[in-house]
């Protein structure tokens, strides 16, 4: 769906008026939740969350609790409550979002039907890798199920080409690995050695299950670790994945059918129904080069193993209790700490989210996201566009020529809120109320016909990466855009009752957060119009990378779990995104308050409401197996830091709680960060 052109939203957006900044703390901060013992000049992540951490642990069923999960729950609670009334109806119009969730949920829930299925879903599939006999089967079984929506070995995405922002065409990336990344194959460590084991020993029993006798299983797994870790050992590290020039290498397809003699583009292409395409992005060409020699040098039946593996692994959620309960026992026990499976009604919903995203966001919308909200957005918006503005104008290390192209991106930032202004047709999708795992298969092949639609085709800017319900907002480098789906326009992080500071330091922290990713170390390689181009005169750039450094630093420094350190340079771009993100907010609010000044609430001035703000929003309790799984794949760090690591930077913090030199939260002029 498009939305209202720019100018319309921003005029509606002005026009709104801010609500009135309440004189009691009703909303927002619950004073019970501090730490009083702790002083916030010394720990100020614990004197904002320190009784709330104390008293929440995290429940039997999650990876990790804190205001992420309390806001996606109490969102699962009212989604559940949308599909049981959309799966009682029957007289819902064919195509409609109330047919489509109510059957997609009516058959995920019925387990005594998934039960009796069986492999049903999947027999034809395991036969014909039962069949495989030569390489050729191999590759064209890999073809397959590649066109049935199943990426194995490889993945494949369809988006904006990074260079030429015309055209739309197809990235060939690194995959295969069934676990997080390339680390966990490749680490030594006694920790480590003890994951593999149990990841093989998973492996094994999940080829048990599908019928394979227990010695063979043990030596199918023993082989196909044995060539997931030969694949890992040429996968792209995760920190040169934060250069997206690192990702891209457009090439014709008869230039790729070359350097893969074993595996032919031109086939591939033609098997998924893409016609006329001259070239595309083999983003990974060492991965490639011995994803080829592998086809040619690894027996069949390894790759039979390989193949039987990876379709138990993705079809396991939608089969029977057992496949469930072991795919939850090693991804959710063993990699997560999770104790406890969700209850089946909420994964139906979380399942719903991935793959029928959109049209129940379109039912809970209606519900849950008043048109008040997406005007008081556009309001905050511009107060920090306007701040980043004159932060931009006067930043003594960057020069002329790059400010000007700085300011020319500025001017181009555009926002999505809320949901999408024109919803997708889903009207050729056929639900079945008794057929969950085909639901799943027939819903990603209609996912994957509309991405490859778009090859050639001009690019729809109104597009959504995110369905609206989603507890979470994200920044679009080749649109530069801004998008905070209706999931997270909630409270704590944007409430329309609470007084502004507070909503500027927490909604106004994360469209910061947002805005500065168009300047970080990935996204400052993008210009204006959304093109991968280097705009920087080398001696702004060696400026920029050299503040950056300082904060890799910071971040190395900073103790996650037990001895493992954060990876600077994996996180930078968060950091860049919050450290940055913060001061344009901070200043979004000094200017407000200029024009609607704030009294202190419950004894905090409207500066120190602010900062308590962002840090309430990351508090976060995790299983000790989530959070060194989260150091080890993901960008962002724990909330302790991404609350005391940027405020420890900031003169304004310090002022606002009168910390001093010297304390903990106050970082020396030699070693602080201020990059933007």
């Amino acid at each position: 769906m498009r939305l209202r052109p720019l100018a319309l939203l921003i005029a509606v957006a002005l026009a709104a008026p801010v609500a009135a900044a309440p004189k009691t703390n009703e909303r927002g901060l619950e004073l019970a939740n501090f730490d009083k013992a702790t002083p916030a000049c010394t720990d100020f992540y614990a004197y904002a969350n320190g009784r709330w951490l104390r008293n929440n642990p995290v429940p039997a069923a999650y990876s990790s609790w804190g205001t992420f999960t309390e806001l996606e729950k109490r969102n699962s609670d009212r989604l559940k409550a949308i599909a049981i009334e959309a799966a009682a109806r029957v007289d819902a119009p064919a195509g409609s979002p109330e047919a489509l969730v109510g059957a997609f949920y009516a058959a995920a829930i019925d387990e005594a039907t998934i039960e009796k299925r069986g492999l049903a879903q999947i027999e034809a599939d395991l036969a014909a890798i039962e069949a495989i006999e030569t390489t050729k089967d191999v590759v064209a079984h890999v073809v397959a199920m590649h066109r049935a929506a199943d990426p194995v070995l490889f993945s494949l995405g369809v988006r904006q080409d990074l260079k030429d922002n015309t055209r739309v065409i197809a990235y060939a990336t690194q995959g295969g690995l069934g676990l997080p990344n390339r680390d966990f194959y490749l680490r030594d460590d006694e920790a480590s050695k003890q994951q593999l084991a149990q990841y093989r020993e998973h492996v094994a029993k999940m080829l048990v299950l599908s019928g394979v006798a227990a010695k063979q299983a043990a030596a199918d797994a023993e082989a196909i670790l044995a060539l997931e870790a030969r694949l890992a050992k040429v996968f792209l590290p995760r920190e040169e994945m934060r250069d997206p020039n690192k990702s891209y290498n457009v090439v014709p397809v008869a230039q790729a059918d070359a350097a893969t003699p074993n595996f032919s583009w031109s086939d591939y292409f033609a098997a998924l129904g893409v016609e006329g395409m001259e070239d595309f992005s083999l983003s990974h060409p060492a991965f490639f080069a011995e994803m080829d020699e592998a086809l040619a040098d690894t027996p069949v039946a390894t790759w039979q193993a390989y193949l039987r593996w990876n379709l138990l692994r993705d079809a396991a959620p939608y089969l029977g209790k057992a496949f469930v309960q072991e795919n939850f026992r090693f991804y959710g026990q063993v990699l997560r700490g999770q104790k406890e499976l969700k209850p089946r009604a909420e994964r139906a919903i979380d399942q719903m989210n991935g793959v029928l995203g959109e049209p129940l966001g379109r039912l809970f919308v209606a519900r849950h996201f008043p048109p008040e909200a997406k005007a008081r957005m556009m309001v905050m918006i511009e107060d920090l566009k306007v701040a980043l503005r004159a932060r931009l104008e006067k930043l003594d290390w960057m020069g002329d020529d790059t400010r000007r192209q700085a300011l020319e991106k500025w001017a181009s930032f555009t926002p999505k809120i809320g949901y999408p202004d024109r919803w997708r047709d889903f009207s050729g999708v056929e639900l079945a109320r008794d057929d969950f795992a085909g639901n799943v298969r027939r819903l990603a092949a209609f996912e994957q016909a509309y991405d490859l639609a778009k090859i050639g085709q001009p690019i729809d800017r109104s597009e959504w990466g995110m369905p609206p319900q989603q507890v979470n907002a994200y920044y679009n480098p080749v649109w530069n855009e801004i998008v905070f789906p209706a999931g997270i326009l909630q409270p704590p992080f944007f409430d329309m009752a609470a007084d502004d500071a507070l909503n500027y330091g927490a909604i106004g922290g994360v469209i910061g957060h947002e805005l500065m990713h168009g300047f970080d170390d990935a996204g400052s390689r993008f210009d204006s119009q959304g093109r991968l181009r280097m705009w920087w005169t080398a001696d702004d750039r060696k400026a920029f990378d050299g503040r950056a450094q300082r904060l890799v630093d910071q971040a190395g420094e900073f103790v996650a779990i037990g001895d493992m350190r954060l990876n600077g340079r994996v996180s930078l771009g968060e950091n860049i995104a919050d450290l940055g993100g913060l001061k344009v907010a901070y200043d979004a609010l000094q200017a407000r308050l200029a024009k609607d000044p704030q009294e202190e609430i419950d004894g905090f001035t409207a500066e120190q409401r602010f900062y308590l703000g962002w840090a309430q929003v990351w508090r976060r309790n995790w299983t000790d197996a989530a959070l060194k799984l989260q150091v080890n794949t993901g960008p962002h760090a724990p909330g302790k830091f991404r609350v005391n690591g940027p405020l420890s930077n900031l003169p304004t913090f310090k002022a606002a709680f009168g910390c001093k030199d010297g304390d903990p939260m106050v970082r020396p002029q030699a070693t602080r960060v201020a990059i933007w």
